[in-house]
């Protein structure tokens, strides 16, 4: 039903030599139901690709489906498609019952079903006691709520949500993204949302396609692009604070980086320049560690603390439970080296290596 296929798909402004390609030929298939996050951090693309989804980008080259049918030249109204844009777009002289209602009536549809739309979309989103309120009468998560009900009443094949939430406090954020959640549970229509917030692609997605300069980087679950990266641009963009990468010299369970030697748990996947990376996370101080790290800062977060140093001259992160014993600034600690949590990159490439 609200499948979407994207084959090849190029966005190139300008024309010749002065042509500058934003879309490098991406690919992905989207089941119909799917909840897909676009992440990626800002002039990635991901809001060029989005727009080319919904007809308001035309496509240079390469192929969109949804459905299984060709839109490339179709209207965005002749896409089935429902849109959620970062501003609220609401109009401000109209009742929040009659910017949900509006498109509908444009659409001639009956009185009735406008009704029962609106009061449906209303129960789902909780504004039934706000539906004769004005815009400047509610709150920036209200307005936003309004915004995605005005995409519900339409019954689309596919809803697009362009960084919805980014005008949202940190509160409204969390608050929003678990009525998106509820909303994609409910409706069950595909989805795509596009943030630069990694918090909200993790939490939100089903499925998550990682951008980097106009190419996809990785589509994966939250857990395999967490747990599994496939370029080191993955594994610094996704994960709060990034992942540690040591650039060295592999040599059997030897590596040798920052200037300093350390021993591995088990060999390396190969001889010669590799990059180690391993989360902050994932690494724990105990007295017979065989790394060392030297440590300078100490941040508190409340149910962790966050630990900063270098090994040799490599910096070096770790996160820690506040309930765990901390160092102190100007402590050397020793570090327990997990065999599972290692990953390895290729230096040229950035791509995973796999042992």
């Amino acid at each position: 039903m609200g499948s979407i296929t994207l084959q090849q798909v190029e966005k190139t402004y300008g024309q010749g030599a002065k042509g500058n390609k934003v879309i490098h030929g991406v690919s992905a298939e989207i089941a119909d139901g799917e909840f897909i996050v676009i992440v990626g951090p800002s002039g990635c693309g991901k809001s060029t690709l989005l727009r080319m989804v919904a007809g308001l980008e035309e496509v240079t080259a390469g192929d969109i489906f949804i459905s299984g049918r060709r839109v490339n030249e179709l209207e965005p109204a002749a896409r089935d498609i429902a849109m959620v844009f970062q501003n609220y777009a609401l109009y401000p002289h109209m009742t929040v019952y009659d910017n949900m209602a509006y498109g509908l009536k444009i659409a001639k549809v009956p009185k009735d079903e406008i009704e029962r739309r609106v009061q449906k979309a209303a129960g789902i989103l909780e504004l039934g006691a706000l539906l004769q309120r004005t815009p400047r009468q509610l709150s920036g998560g209200q307005r936003q709520r309004v915004a995605m009900g005005r995409a519900i009443v339409r019954q689309p094949q596919v809803f697009l949500f362009d960084e919805p939430l980014s005008n949202l406090d940190a509160k409204l954020r969390a608050q929003t993204r678990l009525e998106i959640q509820k909303l994609h549970r409910d409706l069950g229509v595909t989805s795509l949302f596009v943030t630069h917030d990694q918090v909200e692609a993790m939490t939100l997605a089903q499925r998550m396609i990682v951008m980097n300069a106009g190419r996809i980087e990785q589509i994966g679950t939250p857990e395999q692009v967490y747990g599994q990266p496939a370029s080191t641009f993955v594994a610094g963009f996704i994960g709060s604070p990034p992942m540690n990468l040591l650039s060295g010299q592999a040599q059997g369970r030897r590596f040798e980086a920052g200037g300093v030697t350390l021993d591995l748990p088990v060999e390396a996947p190969r001889s010669g320049p590799l990059q180690l990376g391993i989360r902050p996370e994932h690494i724990k101080p105990t007295p017979d560690g065989s790394w060392v790290m030297q440590v300078e800062v100490l941040e508190m977060l409340g149910a962790e603390r966050l630990v900063y140093g270098h090994i040799g001259t490599a910096p070096f992160t770790l996160r820690m439970e506040s309930t765990d014993i901390a160092p102190r600034a100007g402590d050397t600690c020793r570090l327990h080296v997990p065999l599972e949590h290692l990953h390895w990159f290729d230096p040229a490439t950035g791509a995973r290596v796999n042992g």
